[in-house]
């Protein structure tokens, strides 16, 4: 993606001809150049050469690219020390909320992932060209709480008062800024809805060892799948990772991809993860009806193609004799695969599949084993994140494979075998090391989830070891950029979320499904929401997560992220000098078995590595009026948590 379809400096744009500019804009435009956006661009010229006489110096660029939202802002101006962003309404009267978040979120994007603004002054300016004059508060733009507001009589006064109120002495290095890193970091849901629109990994991912790595990982599986059809073999790639280094986006991608190079490969994305499923398959369809003025049928069908629901590809072929039409198959969160026995049931309380007698990874192997010539899966793994009874883990798509599927090719990064987070049993291990292929780039060890919380999942897994010196030393070290709080009011919490997040950045209430006794607190884990409503309906929607009323479990939101959340935190898992767990059962509180600990644990590991740039943890304060909330418990772990260094918002 090109930084800009057009870019000088102020002196010579405005000794440049109106029709040479927009020549070199219309030739930068890859798509069919509306008659709308002839007449924007021409308007926003004549209006540009007019207000920028006054300056000394500078640069103007025109469609500047943000990559992680996959759009391009129609104007910077660099003077002095300021970054001005002006986002032009041609025609408009009115200067609606959602044109002023637009202008913000543009701009918190260059303040937080180009790396040349991050300590800049970025000026958001929106320009209605046809509204009245409005008051703007100049000093709070700043901070991105407030748009400048003008049209396009004021603007150039607007302007001139902006840099003499704002701007200092020093000045910007033009060719510094231009020529510094971005560092984009998309949520999966503008990753996939970037990908849907034909961007490349390397437009939407970070510009460094991140993207390096996710890129090197395609080349390989897209090598593994040009040897299986060249060569008619059936073959299977395990992609792991460490938390928020960009797997699901590995998977997109090289599904995305195939589907660009073979359309007869028929390669999807598949999930067992039935509100990441649902979310990015509305995201597309919402996009989809917008951009190519589709009926949303047509848009759900074509997005339908792309990301299926992986319990829907497993029932499609249940009954069938017939290989599936995919030859390419990614399986997100391949991990949390059923158990035989769990799968079994299933089958035999829902399908009336009396006799079935295989695991989940089985099953899904057989389904593309009927494949005569050649198919490749790959399976995207987590560790440590089984949240549920009956998940299998790694270990059953090698025994699948060691048992029954031996003439597969099985290809595997040398991580999937050690630190005992994937594979525990040694034979097993000795099995893949003889007769899988080990390519050490299958392994994703780059968190790229955001530049703020790189390293979010190292303190999550300190506080959950029980290591609170540990916490606060790296604590510490992240405390100015990604903001950890403890409160035990949840007034206060929600308080906080609506004035830390700015322009459309999204805030929500998450907490464990076994968090029952938040209810007293006005927490209710047991109601249902729609996932689609609640990561993607905007602030006037009580649906929406912004509202800060339902709240989403770690069945909800796992594989998902927002801005900012709110951990409410119950007893089901509390510390008193050591991690405890419980489930509310009835009217009391049962100790749990080991198994479900375990998944209890991962369960807040999900909770907690959920936020992109901050959270809050809410701890509620009680007395021993009710006998299911003993004070001490929930002082203890709210004590815990101090001990490993957040700050206490009171």
């Amino acid at each position: 993606m090109q930084k800009s379809y057009y870019n000088n400096s102020i002196n010579s744009f405005l000794e440049e001809d109106i029709d040479s500019i927009f020549g070199k804009l219309s030739k930068k435009h890859s798509h069919a150049l509306e008659p709308l956006q002839k007449e924007a661009w021409k308007k926003q010229i004549e209006i540009l050469k007019r207000i920028t006489q006054s300056l000394d110096a500078g640069n103007i660029y025109f469609e500047f690219s943000i990559p992680r939202m996959g759009k391009r802002v129609d104007n910077i101006i660099i003077v002095k020390d300021l970054i001005l962003l002006l986002e032009f309404k041609i025609g408009s009267s009115e200067y609606p909320k959602h044109d002023q978040n637009q202008t913000i979120d543009y701009c918190l994007d260059l303040v937080n992932f180009h790396e040349g603004s991050h300590d800049k002054k970025v000026i958001p300016i929106l320009i209605a060209t046809n509204a009245k004059n409005k008051s703007s508060d100049i000093l709070n733009s700043t901070n991105l709480e407030k748009c400048v507001l003008c049209n396009e009589e004021n603007l150039e006064t607007i302007i001139s008062e902006v840099i003499e109120v704002l701007s200092s002495e020093t000045t910007i290095n033009i060719e510094e800024w231009e020529n510094s890193i971005y560092k984009p970091t998309p949520t999966i849901i503008e990753a996939a809805q970037a990908l849907y629109k034909n961007h490349s990994v390397e437009e939407i991912s970070r510009n460094d060892a991140g993207r390096d790595n996710l890129s090197k990982t395609s080349e390989i599986i897209n090598d593994v799948i040009k040897y299986s059809k060249e060569n008619n073999k059936k073959s299977i790639c395990f992609i792991t990772g460490v938390p928020g280094a960009g797997k699901t986006l590995a998977g997109l991608n090289i599904a995305n991809e195939r589907l660009k190079i073979d359309e007869d490969e028929h390669s999807v994305f598949l999930s067992g993860n039935g509100p990441l499923v649902e979310v990015l398959r509305e995201a597309l369809t919402r996009d989809t009806m917008k951009n190519e003025n589709v009926k949303r049928g047509e848009a759900e069908r074509k997005a339908k193609t792309f990301i299926q629901n992986i319990h829907h590809f497993r029932d499609d072929n249940l009954d069938s004799q017939i290989a599936p039409t995919e030859k390419v198959v990614v399986f997100d969160e391949a991990q949390r695969a059923w158990q035989k026995k769990e799968v079994s049931n299933f089958m035999k309380r829902k399908k009336g599949k009396e006799n079935f007698d295989m695991s989940e990874p089985e099953y899904l192997i057989s389904v593309m084993d009927k494949h005569k010539d050649w198919c490749c899966i790959i399976c995207l793994i987590g560790g440590g994140q089984e949240i549920n009874r009956g998940e299998a883990g790694v270990s059953e798509w090698f025994d699948s494979l060691k048992n029954r599927f031996k003439d597969w090719e099985v290809y595997y990064s040398d991580k999937i075998l050690q630190e005992n987070v994937y594979i525990t049993d040694e034979d097993l291990i000795k099995w893949v090391e003889s007769n899988g292929k080990k390519k050490s780039d299958l392994h994703l060890s780059v968190s790229i989830r955001s530049f703020r919380s790189e390293k979010v999942a190292f303190l999550v897994q300190n506080i959950l070891d029980n290591n609170d010196i540990k916490s606060f030393e790296i604590y510490k070290s992240i405390k100015d950029s990604f903001p950890i709080y403890l409160t035990r009011d949840i007034k206060l919490a929600k308080n906080w979320l609506q004035k830390v997040s700015k322009g459309t950045e999204r805030t929500g209430i998450i907490a464990s499904s076994g968090a029952k006794r938040l209810r007293s607190e006005g927490i209710s884990v047991k109601n249902t929401i729609s996932a689609a409503d609640w990561f993607l309906n905007d602030e006037d929607d009580i649906r929406s997560s912004y509202y800060l009323e339902d709240i989403a479990t770690e069945f909800d939101i796992q594989g998902l992220e927002i801005d900012y959340t709110c951990v409410a935190w119950d007893i089901n898992m509390y510390h008193d000098g050591k991690w405890n767990f419980q489930n509310f059962v009835g009217a009391r509180w049962n100790r749990m078995n080991d198994l479900k600990q375990k998944y209890l644990l991962n369960s807040y590991r999900v909770l907690l590595t959920r936020a992109r740039q901050g959270m809050i943890i809410f701890v509620p304060e009680v007395d021993d009026s009710d006998w299911t909330r003993p004070k001490k418990l929930y002082d203890s772990t709210f004590e815990y948590f101090k001990s490993c260094g957040f700050d206490i918002l009171e």
